[in-house]
């Protein structure tokens, strides 16, 4: 990482980069298509190397997942599972049915859940158990009918963690193979509504070339935090909190923006002092050529940085953090306080860890319990009168004569 003023801020700290139009992930999407499970099969072998022969997890294999994970690792994943569902729960209390009079009509909403989901949860180096926790939970108390989840190499914890978050079926599919499984179904795999969850550069844009057969939580990109801190920051905690986002590949992006520059360099001797100690330090140091540490001439300017950023993670460590959170706009999530460490929100204080990337939290939020959930409306008219001349008028103006017609014949009965 280097110190650098904001006077100084390079142009692509705000560029962001969608998913590559990969040629090689629009032919296998298609062999999936044409050749279902075969497919699979076949590209599972040439680029995972395993030759699959049974793509669904038994139970009988569940049950022998679980004697493979030790006790305390299940007991973290259930106390994790139990915060996410509790917050998924007081989340679909904001979405009701209603229904109100307005000029004779009744009108109103009924809030239905998507049927099918597919969960994607990345295997890569490392399994990752707390993306299924955070991707089938929240369809689950949304009443999602059917949740599948896809996982690479399917680990014994990540099997462990899809069972406790209530998956219906996990198949050991990943990669490109995987999003078209679930896109346009297979002789094994059930075609899937709408497909969640992140994944490498190949899976983000497979996802993105299946966008309107399925629906979609997000195109993510690489992971981001950006901190925002004052002379009160705690040097050791925010060198913890960049080197942990740095840690996730080498293309994450930690950003620090500062109003101290003594805190700017006790935080740059923090991340070489923890950095050195590091296991991942191979894939962290790389990463921290991303980042920047950011002298701003005050908060002011550090909250009008943030929100033109719109970072997927944004921590705040400041005397006064309730002068600074109604300015901020743009986040995926955020964590107030020096204690309030991403890591929390990644695995068990219950908000979500799936959230926007690359400026989409300028538009958009991260997973919950409203993306497998649809708000139908509805209208029962018995005394159309005071809607006619308004409908009629309306489409006069548009050139729509049927529709002028459609409200006029109304009035003759």
């Amino acid at each position: 990482m280097e110190i650098i003023t904001s006077d100084n801020i390079p142009k692509d700290f705000y560029e962001y980069k969608g998913p590559h139009n990969i040629e090689v992930v629009r032919q296998i999407l298609q062999g999936v298509k044409d050749g279902g499970d075969g497919a699979i099969k076949k590209y599972s072998q040439m680029f995972d190397g395993i030759d699959i022969e049974q793509f669904e997890i038994t139970k009988k294999q569940i049950e022998h997942a679980y004697t493979r994970v030790d006790k305390k690792t299940i007991e973290a994943l259930k106390h994790a599972a139990k915060n996410i569902e509790t917050f998924a729960r007081k989340q679909l209390e904001s979405f009701k049915d209603f229904e109100i009079e307005v000029d004779g009509a009744t009108v109103g909403q009924r809030v239905i859940p998507i049927q099918r989901v597919g969960c994607y949860v990345p295997g890569g180096n490392y399994p990752l158990p707390s993306t299924a926790l955070m991707c089938v939970i929240p369809a689950k108390v949304a009443g999602v009918d059917e949740v599948i989840v896809c996982s690479p190499k399917t680990r014994n914890v990540t099997i462990v963690a899809a069972d406790i978050a209530g998956a219906d079926k996990i198949f050991n599919i990943g990669g490109v193979q995987a999003i078209g499984a679930m896109a346009y179904g297979t002789e094994t795999v059930t075609k899937v509504d709408k497909i969640v969850g992140p994944g490498s550069k190949y899976v983000v844009a497979a996802k993105n070339e299946v966008y309107g057969e399925v629906g979609l939580d997000f195109i993510a990109g690489p992971s981001e935090v950006l901190i925002i801190a004052d002379e009160s920051g705690k040097s050791d905690f925010i060198a913890a909190d960049l080197l942990a986002q740095a840690e996730h590949d080498s293309n994450a992006k930690p950003f620090l923006l500062t109003t101290s520059k003594s805190l700017a360099e006790k935080v740059m001797k923090q991340i070489e002092k923890q950095v050195a100690v590091l296991e991942t330090q191979e894939i962290t140091k790389e990463a921290l050529k991303n980042g920047k540490i950011i002298i701003v001439k005050d908060l002011d300017e550090a909250t009008n940085i943030s929100n033109k950023r719109a970072p997927e993670h944004l921590e705040i460590q400041v005397k006064n953090p309730e002068e600074i959170i109604k300015k901020l706009r743009n986040y995926g999530s955020l964590f107030i306080g020096k204690y309030a460490a991403e890591v929390f929100g990644d695995y068990c204080s219950g908000t979500n860890h799936t959230l926007p990337t690359n400026g989409s939290a300028k538009y958009t939020s991260g997973l919950s319990v409203r993306d497998f959930i649809k708000m139908q409306t509805h209208q029962r008219i018995d005394d159309p009168s005071k809607l006619i001349d308004t409908a009629s008028t309306i489409a006069d103006v548009e050139g729509l004569m049927a529709h002028k017609r459609a409200a006029e014949i109304r009035r003759e009965e």
